[in-house]
């Protein structure tokens, strides 16, 4: 009886040691600098480099995400200044963020749901802004680089 129970407890052990481990989560924490982003609205496909007279970050914790853009020539030219955040959500590659606070007002207390992936030190972020009440409806492909 005690070798059963020892052998159907070493047959656990193994079996259960050689499963493939689950997914690994993706690192996504740090601070990203947004390099490009393309909205598709129907036919129309408006893309816009970051990094020409603008810097956008997104910086992600834990919990939590944050959203930074201005313009590079401190408000002389077109004045940009946009910000937002609110908590976020990640299982295995859909990220959600609930926008909790924004520069346009009316886009907080909106969830907005995405894939990302990453590759070395690229994250790319792609899915669906609809706001029916503000006429949005674009799918969004944004390229970020990991800031060092």
């Amino acid at each position: 009886m005690i070798k059963i129970r020892y052998v159907s407890t070493l047959v656990s052990v193994v079996f259960f040691s050689c499963q493939a481990p689950g997914p690994k989560e993706l690192p996504i924490q740090g601070t990203w600098q947004l390099l490009t982003g393309t909205a598709i609205t129907k036919n129309d496909t408006v893309v816009t480099d970051y990094t020409k007279g603008q810097k956008m970050i997104k910086i992600i914790n834990e919990s939590h995400f944050s959203f930074l853009r201005h313009d590079l020539s401190k408000g002389k030219d077109t004045a940009i200044y946009d910000g937002g955040g609110g908590i976020y959500s990640l299982k295995d590659d859909k990220y959600t963020e609930l926008l909790e606070f924004c520069s346009y007002r009316e886009w907080e207390g909106r969830s907005f749901e995405f894939t990302v992936s990453i590759s070395n030190d690229t994250l790319i972020q792609r899915g669906v802004e609809k706001l029916a009440d503000l006429g949005i409806d674009r799918y969004i492909i944004e390229k970020y680089v990991r800031v060092k």
